[in-house]
């Protein structure tokens, strides 16, 4: 038996779960937005709470990698990095768009079908990639500005479900009749199960003091108005 902690701060959900090989032993989320830093550790310890075992108890920590918030990923990386450091335990990363993707593709019997995650990036821009029933990949993750000709390749020969909190922006562009959106798909903690578990088995850690999140793209600062 094992048990992994997970942390999904991609968005502007800040999520914790605590798994036990693969069963859901307990769950805590933020949905407030920009708060990540203030919540993080108050939700694991919650979570730890909620599931009556010590830190001490845990054999890994994933982590939502990124693409996603700038912020939100640095907050949720160095609490993981912070933790496995001082428990000795090793860290797994894990893609947020893949985890998003791989919980709706389990909880749906769609065949012959594409599978688009998408997060918000902002304007008209999205994180997106693009897996078939099985998890494979076929196209992989980037930085995307939406406009009527986006996925038009895939749209010609198959139906194609865009979900997530970036496909909302897609939905009056996409008139394709093989477009399909899933709606209220937010990134969860509770995504990165199977993912996680799988990892975790197969020995797939990250070097904890040199991980840094997967951003995409460069941040741009920005200068706030004056009051």
């Amino acid at each position: 038996m094992f048990n992994l902690l997970c942390i999904e701060t991609a968005t502007e959900i800040c999520s914790v779960a605590l798994l036990q090989d693969d069963k859901l032993i307990a769950l805590r989320e933020n949905h407030e937005g920009n708060a990540h830093a203030s919540q993080i550790t108050l939700l694991i310890e919650a979570v730890m709470k909620d599931a009556n075992i010590e830190l001490k108890n845990l054999d890994a920590i994933a982590v939502s990698k990124g693409p996603g918030s700038y912020t939100g990923l640095r907050v949720g990386v160095s609490t993981a990095k912070g933790l496995c450091y001082a428990l000795d335990i090793p860290l797994i990363a894990i893609n947020t768009l893949e985890s998003l993707a791989h919980e709706i593709i389990k909880n749906n019997n769609i065949q012959k079908a594409n599978f688009c995650a998408m997060l918000d990036a902002r304007r008209m821009e999205v994180y997106c990639a693009v897996f078939d029933n099985q998890m494979n990949s076929i196209k992989k993750t980037e930085a995307k500005i939406i406009d009527e000709n986006s996925f038009a390749d895939l749209l010609e020969i198959s139906e194609v479900y865009f979900f997530g909190n970036g496909s909302a922006k897609c939905k009056n562009i996409f008139t394709h009749p093989n477009a399909k959106f899933i709606d209220d798909i937010k990134c969860s903690a509770l995504n990165m199960n199977g993912i996680a578990q799988k990892l975790f088995l197969e020995k797939q850690f990250e070097d904890v003091a040199y991980f840094e999140p997967f951003y995409l793209k460069d941040f741009v600062g920005t200068i706030p108005n004056k009051k």
